[in-house]
């Protein structure tokens, strides 16, 4: 693929003025009817899975089908018909980025949410939207998994995916592209876990309990350690977890790392998982445990079932433990500007930069001749 930079004939403040960004928040999205369990198992297994489990392809369909049936036992028999929040509360996030990019940049900038698994917000509805709408130039933006270097990379997949589909002739219709990757490693984002973890600890254990006797867990999101050669996020996860533990450690001495892992066969994952860790604190002493997702920035089936079934477990071992769950930042005030933040020197690069003519059609593949 060839990339010309167009020569403009009008000066930048004009070019400026005329240029729009769209913003692509993008998450998993979460079923809100039972009868799509099914379809959306289906999809995570084509885009997650597949990466990591020597499953064939052959096998998904029925396998999806299994799956629906826990899935609906879990939700609707053990959780009274519990429906996920997470798509109302990321429409809450992308409403507030908006917001706070807007305050900058004014309507030319505008986000669009979109779900790797559900419709009608799958990556290649939105950006048809979004070329509908006029938008030349791209921010690609997963948020949902702070640690999004491996989840985003199916981001990825489905915008090349869907930009493919999209091609008409040739000239292509983005005309600039910037993605974020993750910011696990943000300032802003490290301090804001630590608050939270203080100010909790503050009001409702700090009375009654020693500091050394307060466990804290840190949640991340579970990966595995093979997967067919991909980045799995794991570096950039205990990164993460490394630099808030280490505001935190001085004053509270019993913390530990906690993954939330799919409970998948044949998958070695990372350890240790988030009940494993709780019951090494309570060994050490810790007669309270706090459980602060750090990977998560939106509330999911994982932070809310998952958690609550670990804690369930541990009382049934633990019944002197005060435990103590913590939400995700999720339309958090000071996040959604920080995450704003984040977005605005790419969206200043690409409403600054020339644009960029793509024509498909001069793609070649060059093959190495010995």
């Amino acid at each position: 693929m060839v990339a010309t930079p167009e020569k403009l004939e009008h000066n930048h403040e004009q070019s400026s003025g005329q240029q729009r960004v769209a913003v692509l928040l993008m998450g998993y999205g979460e079923v809100e009817s039972y009868e799509d369990f099914a379809n959306y198992n289906e999809q995570a297994l084509h885009l997650l899975t597949a990466k990591f489990a020597p499953v064939p392809a052959w096998i998904y369909p029925p396998l999806a089908r299994i799956l629906a049936l826990f899935d609906r036992h879990e939700w609707g028999h053990q959780h009274n018909d519990f429906i996920s929040p997470h798509n109302a509360i990321f429409e809450k996030q992308r409403a507030g980025i908006e917001k706070n990019l807007q305050q900058k940049w004014g309507d030319r900038v505008q986000v669009f949410k979109a779900f790797n698994f559900c419709a009608p917000f799958l990556p290649h509805q939105v950006l048809a939207e979004i070329k509908n709408q006029g938008f030349d130039k791209l921010l690609i933006y997963p948020l949902l998994v702070v640690d999004s270097i491996f989840t985003s990379g199916i981001a990825i997949e489905q915008v090349n995916k869907a930009l493919s589909q999209l091609t008409d002739g040739s000239e292509h219709w983005v005309k600039g592209l910037r993605y974020i990757p993750s910011f696990y490693n943000e300032a802003a984002y490290i301090d804001m876990m630590v608050h939270l973890v203080e100010e909790k600890i503050a009001s409702d254990l700090a009375a009654a309990y020693l500091p050394a006797e307060i466990g804290i867990v840190l949640m991340n999101h579970g990966c595995p350690h093979k997967a067919k050669g991909f980045t799995s996020g794991i570096t950039e996860s205990q990164a993460l977890y490394d630099l808030i533990r280490d505001k935190l450690i001085n004053r509270y001495p019993l913390i530990s790392i906690g993954w939330l892992n799919h409970d998948t066969p044949l998958i070695e994952w990372t350890q240790p998982n988030v009940e494993q860790a709780a019951k090494n604190l309570i060994q050490l002493g810790a007669k309270a445990v706090m459980f602060m997702p750090i990977g998560f920035a939106t509330e999911n089936h994982e932070t809310l079932l998952d958690v609550h079934h670990i804690i369930h477990a541990l009382e049934k071992k633990h019944s002197q433990v005060n435990y103590v769950q913590m939400p995700c930042v999720n339309d958090h005030p000071d996040f959604l500007a920080m995450a704003a933040q984040w977005a605005n020197p790419h969206i200043a690069d690409l409403l600054s930069e020339e644009a960029t003519t793509v024509n498909p059609q001069l793609a070649v593949a060059h093959h190495h001749h010995h």
